[in-house]
């Protein structure tokens, strides 16, 4: 088994909490990362330490991206706190892959003082080319901090907490559902919570208050168009792609990638099913973050046979082309490939 690499390692936020109010701050950070919710937690708690008055004109500077002026930069590390002991320097969405001039700000960032703080604050897209040389330094030199997607249990507490907050506790399987139609962002989940609190008559929130109102991510409903065809559901499975072809925000291509991506995902599990290794293994073979959705693949996996999950990936494949180079509709490539599936084709 392949290890993880620096990427795919889950971030202990508390731990990185506590070790920032145990230590203070340092003087050079990278944040980045897809939970851009915990990145800006994390970007308040560092502003608390440094300005405990409150941002200011004097020792609070922002930067904003993608590119960077050498000579601001120098002017905004060099300028002295003013009652406070530290000053920061907040860098906005600069593009560290595209600088035009990366060797000018390497320059500076080697001799930043002792009262100052920079942080560089990343969009949640951004991802950084570890190739480059200022990619390098800055892994070497700077505090690094991706924020992942917490652990399931990490995110199901936060969950609970956001409720109880809203006057409401939350059944176990009503969080899971939650974070299974809508993602496991917090970012995302605060509103789909709020609206939910609001909606739940009960003092607990179930799992027919989530499926009434939280908003599903396409990744879900294509999951739950696969689990339809598995149970021998082909109309309800054929509803769900029309309501997804029916959302004008949803590309084919998208879905496509989406579904191919499941698909895989099932085949993957069905061989390790197979051959009798441990959710722990589907886990991290199909790239799956949570036991209860391994739990939820190994199931729709069994309502196929494995030639033709092995077909069913070749299908995907052989769409994902037709869609690119042939010109034809790829709303009805789309809906020819479930239909391919769901008939249970396993050669041409």
């Amino acid at each position: 088994m392949a290890k993880k690499n620096r990427e795919e390692e889950k971030l202990n936020y508390a731990a990185e909490i506590r070790q920032l109010k145990q230590q203070g701050p340092a003087r050079l950070y990278l944040l980045w990362g897809p939970e851009d919710y915990l990145r800006e937690q994390y970007l308040n708690q560092l502003k608390q330490l440094c300005l405990p008055g409150g941002e200011d004109d004097f020792s609070y500077k922002r930067l904003n991206g993608p590119e960077l002026d050498a000579q601001q930069l120098q002017q905004a590390v060099d300028a002295m706190p003013f009652m406070t002991e530290r000053t920061l320097v907040e860098l906005r969405n600069v593009d560290l892959n595209r600088l035009s001039k990366p060797e000018d700000i390497l320059k500076i960032l080697s001799d930043i003082p002792d009262y100052c703080t920079v942080a560089f604050v990343q969009s949640a897209e951004f991802e950084p080319d570890g190739r480059l040389k200022i990619i390098k330094a800055l892994r070497t030199d700077a505090k690094e901090l991706r924020f992942t997607q917490q652990s399931q249990g990490m995110l199901t507490d936060w969950i609970a907490r956001r409720f109880a907050a809203a006057g409401k506790g939350v059944e176990l399987d009503a969080a899971q559902r939650l974070i299974f139609i809508s993602g496991d962002l917090m970012s995302r989940l605060i509103p789909e919570i709020e609206k939910i609190a609001a909606y739940a008559k009960g003092n607990k929130v179930t799992v027919a208050d989530v499926e009434a109102v939280a908003n599903h991510i396409p990744d879900a409903d294509v999951f739950e168009m696969t689990e339809l065809i598995a149970q021998k559901k082909y109309n309800s499975a054929l509803a769900v792609l029309a309501e997804l072809l029916a959302d004008k925000s949803n590309e084919p291509i998208a879905l496509l990638a989406a579904l191919g991506n499941q698909m895989r995902k099932l085949y993957g599990a069905k061989l390790a099913a197979e051959g009798g290794l441990g959710n722990k293994y589907v886990m991290e073979v199909c790239a799956v973050k949570y036991d209860f959705i391994v739990t939820k693949l190994l199931r729709a996996a069994k309502g196929f046979s494995t030639e033709q999950l092995r077909y069913a990936v070749a299908l995907c494949a052989e769409t994902d082309y037709r869609m690119k180079s042939s010109g034809a509709d790829s709303r009805e490539l789309l809906k020819e490939l479930v239909l391919r599936i769901a008939a249970g084709e396993t050669h041409a």
